[in-house]
């Protein structure tokens, strides 16, 4: 029987496993800008009795929960078979992305996160494996801010919430300086931006390999033979105003994590910067293994695509200034790019699974 959305998500047709079976809900919003809106969530758990651990699935920018299907099921298969312990898993869709209510301003990070904030409360989240991914990092790590005690262990892929560098290779001139990933957000029409998504989701690692999987998506696109999962990522798009909430985080990414000023239409200037900065000082107070006092920290991982900005190592050296035990749980993989999750799911899982169980 198809899933009813009680969202006005302009998704009709839902992918088999978006989800576990009626582990679908939705949560309506109460307080900010969005307050009346539904975010979709899924939440179950992986044994009997009283979940001890759970794992908070959040993505990024064009996604939406979907990424993690995969790796979620992977996860399961790993916790079925080894685990002694009852996991919960829980993963949302941001305002404007999924089977979540369209967006009706320009979002970015601080406001998916002060969003994800109140589902966090409402579900009363505990023994959490943050699981993080592009944008969903600063969502994912603003939303528990103020609240880092629930946080017991992280994964990350291809993130970051530090001040990316401003030369080199960055999102201004990555893959191409032509056909940079920053300006296709100030120069793609809005009309055009629900083909963007699932063009780059499943592009691959290395310049000429994206190039040609881009040219061919075209074709298929302008031929009507896009596969059902890109199918489902233009639909999610369609709307103008989930088109310029996706492009309004794209025209972020050339100075992610410095903070980020801009005017939206609906509510006025807008400013992350202090949200930025909040992150950047709770991470090392909270979460960082110190030597010279009892804290011992969250437990780490970090999975990155190597075909990425994100993967340079001076953000991974931000990672390890600010998470020093992270220091020997860096995995990364040269044939893989942004989207790390979509290709090394089984890798992640293993390393999701070991970290909460342990």
């Amino acid at each position: 029987m198809p899933m009813t959305i009680i969202s006005n998500s302009p998704v009709r047709q839902v992918p088999e496993n978006y989800m576990p079976k009626d582990a679908g809900a939705w949560f309506e919003l109460k307080q900010g800008p969005d307050s009346g809106k539904k975010m979709f969530y899924y939440d179950f758990q992986v044994g009997q009795g009283t979940p001890q651990r759970t794992i908070v699935l959040v993505h990024g920018n064009p996604e939406s929960s979907y990424t993690f299907a995969k790796t979620r099921s992977c996860v399961e298969q790993i916790l079925k078979q080894y685990a002694k312990q009852t996991v919960r898993i829980v993963a949302m869709d941001h305002i404007g992305f999924g089977l979540s209510d369209q967006a009706s301003f320009e979002m970015v990070d601080m406001h998916h996160a002060a969003n994800l904030q109140q589902l966090i409360q409402h579900l009363d989240l505990q023994q959490v494996t943050l699981v993080i991914h592009d944008w969903g990092g600063a969502i994912g790590i603003g939303a528990f801010m103020f609240d880092p005690q629930r946080v017991r262990a992280m994964v990350l892929m291809n993130t970051t919430v530090f001040p990316v560098p401003l030369t080199g290779m960055t999102y201004k001139n990555f893959p191409f300086s032509w056909l940079a990933w920053n300006h296709l957000g100030f120069y793609v029409p809005g009309f055009l931006w629900r083909y963007v998504s699932p063009m780059v989701m499943f592009s691959p690692a290395g310049k000429w390999a994206a190039l040609k999987h881009f040219a061919h998506f075209v074709a298929r696109a302008f031929l009507g033979r896009l596969t059902s999962d890109e199918t489902f990522y233009l639909e999610a798009f369609s709307p103008k105003m989930n088109a310029l909430s996706s492009k309004r985080n794209v025209k972020q990414t050339r100075v992610w994590g410095h903070g980020y000023e801009y005017k939206d239409a609906q509510l006025g200037p807008q400013s992350n910067v202090a949200f930025f900065e909040k992150i950047q000082r709770m991470i090392p107070r909270e979460w960082a293994e110190q030597k010279n006092s009892k804290q011992t920290g969250i437990k780490v991982r970090a999975f990155f695509g190597e075909f990425d900005p994100l993967a340079r190592d001076e953000i991974r050296q931000q990672w390890l200034a600010n998470l020093p035990q992270l220091a020997g749980h860096m995995t990364y993989y040269s044939d893989a790019g942004h989207f790390v999750e979509e290709t090394k799911y089984a890798d992640i899982a293993q390393g999701i699974c070991s970290i909460t169980l342990d």
